[in-house]
């Protein structure tokens, strides 16, 4: 990964994924939005849009493995998201994603969001959680 400008991170679910982006000095982590999923096609090209929008090649995904780390299903659907965007010449990287949307949920209870609005806002929170969290470990490099 190039150690300048932004990066995207992304929280992917079956039915939505969460958008978060750094500043260009990747210093801040902050949401995006929410994205309703159609399919490996339109969501790759909505992604690469946002990436020419924020001026990144690099997408960093959030993996959700098990508890004992080993990939399931729910990973293998996501580094199959990856493997798409990477033919559209995107640096993709993934990041143990275990418990963001527990965080994102606690962060939104605690600023009062209510239940019916949380939905609408916990993907992309955990998006940044994800961003966040790298940016703590200190950017490491990131490999599938």
């Amino acid at each position: 990964m190039t150690d300048q400008g932004r990066v995207l991170a992304l929280d992917v679910g079956d039915v939505r994924i969460g958008v978060a982006v750094t500043d260009p000095t990747r210093t801040i982590a902050q949401p995006v939005e929410v994205y309703r999923r159609i399919g490996y096609g339109p969501d790759s090209e909505h992604i690469r849009a946002l990436c020419e929008h924020y001026e990144t090649i690099n997408v960093l995904l959030g993996l959700p493995l098990n508890m004992d780390g080993t990939r399931g299903g729910q990973a293998q659907k996501v580094m199959a998201l990856g493997e798409v965007l990477a033919k559209k010449s995107l640096n993709v990287f993934y990041w143990d994603e275990r418990l963001t949307t527990v965080t994102a949920e606690g962060v939104l209870i605690e600023g009062g969001v209510s239940r019916q609005d949380r939905k609408n806002y916990v993907d992309k929170v955990a998006a940044t959680v994800i961003l966040q969290q790298w940016l703590a470990a200190g950017q490491p490099e990131l490999h599938s």
